[in-house]
């Protein structure tokens, strides 16, 4: 498989030295003055890099978008190697610090910057560290072997489905669009019901309208009410849990607290795949889309399935498991290569199941296989909430068009500014 790579550098010019030295004149506070961030590149297209060439990172410490001089940062590299690298080292204003690495097997490697206050201390916060990343032979990141049934569980897992008939439960609530119609809806399911809002136009008509399925990220929330695309779709958010939508927030984190804490995380929870919390959620996802296929304004072509992280996992669930989605968008998604780490000793994520076979029947690069649609994919090249490895995996077990997007110097819950974005993609 050939990578066609396509990125764009930020307009970012390190000051002259005659700059940076009046800039510092103008300093006198000991610590930083304003907001403070880092910003960081690689020499090249870092999803290029031959087995070990020298990789290059440029890392520059800013205050208020200004390069800093004189601070003490400290970085450590980790990789898919297994290998461990750190080391201190001071900014200057008019070059960036300069940190060099390799790698010799497949895979990629992290790059960790944080500053340091006066104590010696990290300065706590996502913008106070630069996250990144770059990779080698990446097309050749496979997956674990699946289990020898998966096909043959997810018949019978469908085969339960269909012994709960479909019956939908909407109630209409208020809309904040005249145009738009919106329901609380309720559809049974094995176990928990399907829970969420569901809009449309109200003048929809039979047969004119595309469907959206929007799904979210880990956590005990409501659905929310796709008012904006229920102006021209049949659009569906439903939450993970089939509980209830719209109570106060007090209601969701007790239920976070108690019930739903650590949700499918627990290696205990997943030794039968049948009974794992993946199970329903699974279950809840066929179903929504059953849902919409059912309704008379569908056009009868046209499914989207969207979401981020956990969402993007449920996403990757829906376009593997139902042939009738024509569209699959991820954003960071989770679950993926779950088995890295432990079977082949990948970076680890810091948020995810502790592996065991079951989790095989749910691992998204299995799920990759079976999807029939396009994909587009966005991740983080400092995402180890979902490791880029997990997510080239992904797109690598893929057979049909799809682009991967990974941004340098993102993670699962930041987005460092003018970063660079380097594009993989593939039309089969």
């Amino acid at each position: 498989m050939s990578l066609v790579n396509r990125f764009r550098m930020p307009v970012f010019r390190m000051p002259t030295r005659s700059a940076a030295l009046l800039l510092l004149a103008l300093v006198t506070t000991p610590l930083f003055a304003g907001e403070l961030s880092f910003f960081g590149v690689t020499d090249k297209d870092p999803l290029t890099y031959a087995p070990g060439e020298e990789i290059i990172f440029s890392v520059q410490l800013l205050d208020d978008g200004v390069p800093c001089s004189g601070k003490t940062v400290r970085w450590l590299r980790t990789g898919d190697d297994g290998k461990t690298e750190e080391g201190e080292a001071v900014t200057a204003a008019d070059e960036p610090v300069t940190i060099r690495t390799a790698i010799e097997t497949p895979g990629f490697v992290w790059l960790k910057v944080v500053a340091l206050d006066e104590s010696g201390k990290n300065i706590p916060g996502e913008n106070h560290e630069f996250n990144g990343g770059a990779g080698v032979l990446l097309d050749r990141l496979g997956s674990a072997p699946e289990p020898d049934d998966f096909d043959a569980f997810w018949q019978r897992q469908k085969e339960r489905l269909a012994e709960v008939p479909l019956s939908a439960h909407l109630s209409e609530v208020n809309s904040p669009d005249e145009n738009v119609k919106c329901y609380d809806l309720r559809v049974d399911s094995v176990g928990a019901p399907v829970s969420g809002y569901f809009c449309l136009p109200a003048d929809a008509e039979e047969k004119s309208l595309p469907a959206l399925l929007v799904l979210q990220g880990y956590g005990v929330a409501s659905a929310s009410k796709e008012i904006r695309a229920g102006k021209s779709s049949l659009a569906l958010c439903i939450n993970a849990h089939g509980i209830e939508n719209g109570r106060d927030a007090d209601f969701y984190q007790n239920l976070f607290n108690t019930t739903l804490k650590s949700y499918g995380l627990p290696a205990g929870t997943n030794t039968d795949p049948e009974a794992s919390y993946w199970n329903g959620v699974a279950m809840r996802v066929m179903r929504a889309l059953e849902f919409l296929k059912s309704r008379p304004e569908w056009d009868g072509k046209n499914i989207t399935v969207t979401g981020g992280s956990q969402g993007g996992f449920q996403s990757i669930l829906a376009a593997g498991l139902d042939s009738d989605v024509t569209m699959c968008r991820l954003n960071v998604p989770w679950f993926c290569d779950v088995s890295g780490t432990a079977l082949q000793k990948r970076n680890a994520s810091i948020f995810r199941p502790e592996w065991t076979d079951a989790l095989g029947y749910y691992d998204g690069v299995n799920h990759a296989k079976r999807i029939k649609c396009p994909v587009t994919i966005s991740a983080g090249l400092g995402d180890y909430v979902c490791p880029p490895s997990g997510v080239m995996t992904l797109y690598n077990n893929l057979s049909v068009p799809a682009t991967l997007d990974f941004i340098q110097g993102n993670t699962h819950g930041y987005n460092m500014k003018d970063a660079p974005k380097y594009r993989i993609e593939k039309n089969m």
